[in-house]
């Protein structure tokens, strides 16, 4: 099953060297029967894309809890057995599962990252989290703003080529 794993630059540096994904990384995101019901008229490729936008906004979150973290949103796509991905019971989206074992860095087929030039309008999206949760529709506008930045593909083997720390 592909899952869509919300990342950050350190994470996936420290990733690297451990050679799987921390236990940290469990929650994902795939193209879950309840996301095919809810999302019926979309392709498969529709449905990829919306769970790769959910993972990018999980992202959002682990760079708040981070704030040293280079502000980049990073998702990695990992190819897990069904048997290790369960249902989510920290998020309500209908795509939100819950990885149950470590993801070696050889099931990680891609990644995708904001450009440098996304930063901005990232740290932005990071700082307006809590009232856009809270219901300001101009905070959730700067959270949107974020997603108006396609994040770059990169793969697996390029990944160990993007600085942990932004530059």
């Amino acid at each position: 099953m592909r899952v869509y794993l919300p990342s950050t630059l350190p994470a996936l540096a420290a990733a690297l060297r451990a050679g799987e994904l921390d236990s940290g990384l469990s929650a994902g995101f795939a193209v879950t029967p309840t996301l095919r019901e809810w999302y019926a008229s979309g392709d498969l490729e529709e449905l990829e894309y919306v769970a790769l936008t959910e993972a990018a906004r999980a992202s959002l979150r682990l760079l708040a809890g981070d704030p040293d973290a280079p502000p980049r949103r990073v998702v990695l796509v990992g190819e897990v057995p069904e048997g290790q991905v369960g249902r989510s019971d920290d998020h309500d989206h209908p795509a939100a599962v819950r990885v149950l074992a470590p993801v070696a860095l050889d099931a990680v087929k891609a990644g995708h990252v904001d450009s440098a030039d996304a930063a901005a309008d990232v740290r932005a999206a990071v700082a307006a989290l809590a009232a856009a949760d809270a219901g300001d529709d101009d905070a959730q506008f700067t959270v949107d703003g974020a997603e108006g930045h396609e994040l770059m593909w990169y793969a697996t083997q390029e990944l160990r080529f993007l600085p942990p720390d932004g530059a």
